[in-house]
């Protein structure tokens, strides 16, 4: 990997999301060569995804590119490769420009989307885990619209015209809070020539509640605001099968649609290589200790989505968001420089600073570990802690603006089919 030669160790991370950027932060100027491994040359927000896929902001505005932030920093290297395998025997990380040995490896792999194994819902519904799926999603969207207007098939018409998103979490919600506000200000001056008033916004729940991991006050006050944006909420209803037209559930009602977006669940993004007694199946996360060691691994870490650190407290480990990520990333690296001076290491304690979603504008809802609110003061919090927690000057400046710009004029200005996408259909 032309790498310089050092008498330090190494560290090596692969990952640049939130749990790998805390720990190569933390691992800054140390007496280490710390070398970050990704796929992609930019870290992404994943947090406002759905509103590059809702034409709301543009891809650019989210990612942030690696190698600049930490272009002052001399122990540091980035490798834009895709891991293949690790080989723990030999301390080495096969990937696809080459191998890559270390003395201490982080695993930061993040998380991807679980279909739980159904192939028909994976080749036929859309998934929003990277910014390439956030615009595959937005072309669709808008080539619908664009299809629907041409079509005299009155059914085909309302079927691209029907959005069905699976999952009532944080994304699902926010995404469909986006739809609706789009149908609302946006979609019938763009289509004056179209009846707006039949495109539909199902949200599928297979539980009795929305937003699962939070209160019950933030949860009823959620789907309030969404059947006030005109969503329809589907609670208690699973979905079996899509394939391609029809999303089939396990009660009676059935959905023709176009297009179906998957937010049910995700599992981590393991690396081939590692003993499997290590990883947990069907949510595929790796068994870590108090520390982040992976089971039976001294010097391999695992932190953030793919990390399952199991406790009385958290007995499916932590959940799958930013902030247990972040912390995880922090601690592994005070505890890597603490053993490379002989130090005693520290435990992770999880610091729960409470978890917020969006449902539109002046529409939030904010769980603080002492206080939970909703409204509109909500929504200015969610604004602040998601503005600030943007990585450099121009991303927080870009998306301040868009957000003033769409609040005053209710507009989405990025709503452009940059590249045409369709999906495939099982034949």
């Amino acid at each position: 990997m032309n790498l310089p030669q050092s008498s330090f160790p190494r560290v090596v991370i692969i990952g640049g999301g939130f749990a790998g950027l805390a720990a190569a932060k933390g691992l800054e100027n140390q007496e280490l060569q710390v070398v970050l491994v990704d796929k992609h040359n930019y870290h992404t927000f994943q947090p406002l995804l759905y509103q590059v896929a809702t034409g709301g902001l543009e891809p650019d505005s989210i990612a942030f590119p690696l190698r600049k932030r930490f272009n002052d920093v001399k122990n540091f290297f980035f490798r834009l490769a895709e891991v293949v395998e690790i080989h723990p025997d030999k301390k080495i990380i096969e990937t696809s420009i080459g191998n890559l040995d270390y003395d201490e490896l982080i695993i930061a792999t993040g998380s991807t989307t679980n279909f739980f194994g159904n192939k028909n819902i994976q080749e036929n519904t859309m998934e929003m885990k990277s910014v390439p799926q956030a615009l595959d999603i937005r072309s669709l969207v808008l080539e619908n619209f664009e299809e629907a207007l041409l079509t005299d098939n009155l059914e085909e018409r309302n079927a691209l015209m029907n959005f069905v998103i699976v999952g009532g979490g944080p994304t699902g919600v926010e995404l469909a809070g986006a739809l609706a506000e789009m149908k609302k200000g946006i979609l019938p001056k763009d289509y004056p020539d179209l009846d707006i008033r039949k495109m539909q916004i199902n949200l599928i729940q297979s539980s009795a509640e929305i937003l699962k991991g939070m209160s019950a006050e933030a949860s009823e006050k959620a789907e309030d605001f969404l059947i006030g944006l005109g969503v329809n909420v589907w609670k208690n209803l699973r979905v079996l099968n899509y394939d391609g037209k029809i999303v089939t559930t396990n009660g009676e009602d059935h959905f023709r649609a176009e297009t179906v977006i998957w937010t049910a669940g995700v599992k981590g993004e393991i690396v081939n290589g590692l003993n499997s007694s290590c990883i947990i199946e069907r949510v595929e996360r790796y068994r870590v200790n108090e520390f982040n060691q992976v089971e039976n691994y001294d010097n391999i870490y695992a932190i953030g989505d793919v990390a399952c650190m199991k406790s009385e407290k958290n007995p499916y480990g932590h959940p799958m968001m930013a902030q247990p990520a972040i912390q995880q990333g922090k601690l592994v690296a005070k505890n890597i420089i603490a053993k490379l001076f002989h130090k005693k290491t520290k435990a992770f304690v999880y610091n729960d600073k409470g978890s917020m979603a969006t449902i539109g504008r002046n529409k939030a809802v904010v769980d603080l570990p002492k206080w939970k609110f909703q409204g509109v003061f909500a929504w200015f919090v969610w604004m602040f802690v998601h503005l600030f927690s943007l990585i450099g000057f121009r991303n927080k400046a870009i998306v301040f603006l868009n957000w003033v710009y769409n609040y005053i004029r209710f507009d989405r200005e990025t709503r452009l089919i940059i590249r045409p996408f369709k999906k495939k259909n099982i034949v």
